[in-house]
């Protein structure tokens, strides 16, 4: 059990910068329901991403686009139910804060007022500078998010590794300077090269979270549902699968089948 499990009542913003700058690794998993975010609350977790990641994994979909506002508001406000002591940060979904400032704040808004969420997190660097600045003119933490942006997937065309070649990845550690000094609290980095995920990291004050960007940054994130391994055919090189509950599930749902079939359930214990 970390020191920062014991001591402090509830992660903030500034728990996450503190625990960076004493070198204390930040753990962060994905949540969209009740259940599971008090079972990771209780397990230590620091932060739970209401991501827009419930779009594959709770819909079904594709793709994160077409989660709409309205679910995201739904998962946050479960998830915050479930939790007495993490940090919860809440995607906003394709379409609520890109090329519209405004719209942007409505949408952190109704994230921080509907759900009672703690912050909000958005893909993208200079792009989304205004919509970054007017949300957090309103009061509310932003965590960025750059590399690969699964919003952006139609445009790039592929889930590949981003900022191999080095244009990009100047334009990335740009991007880090620019959402840092805007006031971010964090920055998401996925699926890029291991040493220029450490140098972004190393080049700013602001927690750096990793998802397939190496070890050398302040924290790490995971889909849950992926970790866990209840997603079967989503396998790639950083994802590491710490149980099979789809087996699990599985074994379990087909033992209640047969005790049903067979009339072994309920039996004298289970009944009034």
């Amino acid at each position: 059990m970390s020191a920062q499990k014991k001591e402090i009542k509830r992660i903030t913003v500034h728990t996450l910068r503190r625990m960076k700058e004493v070198g204390e690794k930040i753990s962060m998993l994905t949540a969209y329901d009740f259940s599971m975010a008090r079972i990771l609350d209780e397990a230590g977790i620091e932060v739970l991403l209401v991501g827009d990641s419930a779009s594959n994994v709770m819909a079904g979909h594709e793709t994160t686009l077409p989660i709409t506002l309205n679910q995201m508001v739904y998962h946050a406000s479960s998830v915050i139910r479930g939790i007495s002591r993490a940090l919860v940060v809440v995607d906003l979904p394709f379409g609520t804060y890109q090329g519209n400032s405004k719209k942007a704040l409505a949408s952190a808004i109704r994230i921080m007022k509907e759900a009672g969420a703690h912050a909000v997190k958005l893909e993208g660097g200079i792009a989304v500078k205004d919509s970054i600045k007017r949300i957090l003119s309103a009061g509310v933490p932003v965590m960025g998010h750059l590399g690969l942006t699964p919003q952006s997937i139609y445009k790039f065309g592929t889930y590949v590794v981003r900022a191999r070649e080095e244009d990009e990845a100047e334009q990335l550690k740009k991007d880090a300077k620019l959402l840092e000094s805007l006031g971010c609290f964090a920055i998401v980095l996925e699926k890029i090269p291991s040493d220029l995920a450490k140098e972004v990291a190393d080049s700013v004050k602001i927690p750096i979270i990793g998802i397939g960007a190496g070890p050398h940054v302040d924290g790490q994130v995971l889909v849950t549902h992926d970790m866990l391994g209840i997603t079967k055919e989503f396998r790639p090189r950083f994802l590491r699968v710490y149980t099979d509950l789809y087996a699990e599930i599985t074994k379990a749902a087909q033992a209640y089948f047969d005790d049903v079939k067979s009339g072994d359930f309920p039996n004298e214990k289970e009944q009034y």
